[in-house]
């Protein structure tokens, strides 16, 4: 039997998936989450095999939250996604995600690569690393990426300072230098621009 955790903050669609995939007699819902630190600690408390996590999930995201299970514990992550990005992909790979698919996967589909996850295998969606062959290299330094990952939960200039341990000058400096290369007019278009392409 191979155990799940499901984690979206979309209710009808968790619940749904959940009841879908219980249907499969070789797999069983262990728990189900609607945000990324509830399946942190969910995932923590039932420790199942593998964990089916929605990447657009607050507070932080699904990667985030892949990335704090992998770190404590075996589960194999699956991440599923309504908007595939390439950057978002590689992170996700580098950090052992083992399936990459997209929201538009059919269960019974889902359920055959949760199958393959658990078996040892990778599965990755062929559009979303065909277009991860394809795309741009991200034109920010890591200080640049850095500043921006904290200024998109709308922190002020002295916030994002504090946190990332930088005076708030060189925090202007940095915001800048992001919004002039991604000829952003805000440091929040910035931040968003830099999420939607999957660099922070």
């Amino acid at each position: 039997m191979i155990r799940l955790l499901i984690a979206d903050d979309e209710e009808m669609l968790r619940s749904a998936l959940a009841a879908l995939l219980a249907l499969e007699a070789d797999l069983a819902v262990v728990a189900e989450a609607s945000t990324s630190t509830d399946a942190v600690r969910l995932a923590r408390e039932h420790r199942p095999d593998i964990a089916v996590l929605d990447l657009e999930m607050p507070p932080a995201d699904g990667l985030r939250a892949a990335e704090e299970i992998r770190a404590a514990l075996p589960t194999q992550i699956v991440l599923v996604t309504r908007h595939a990005r390439p950057a978002v992909l590689r992170r996700a790979l580098a950090a052992g995600v083992r399936g990459f698919v997209p929201k538009t996967t059919p269960a019974a589909r889902l359920a055959e690569i949760i199958r393959d996850v658990a078996a040892g295998r990778r599965y990755v969606d062929p559009d979303i690393a065909a277009s991860a062959l394809t795309e741009d290299d991200c034109p920010l330094t890591d200080r640049e990426l850095e500043v921006l990952r904290a200024a998109r939960t709308g922190a002020s200039v002295n916030e994002i300072a504090a946190e990332v341990h930088l005076a708030p000058g060189t925090v202007r400096n940095y915001l800048s230098a992001a919004m002039a290369k991604l000829q952003a007019p805000t440091r929040h278009a910035a931040a968003h621009h830099a999420w939607q392409q999957g660099w922070i």
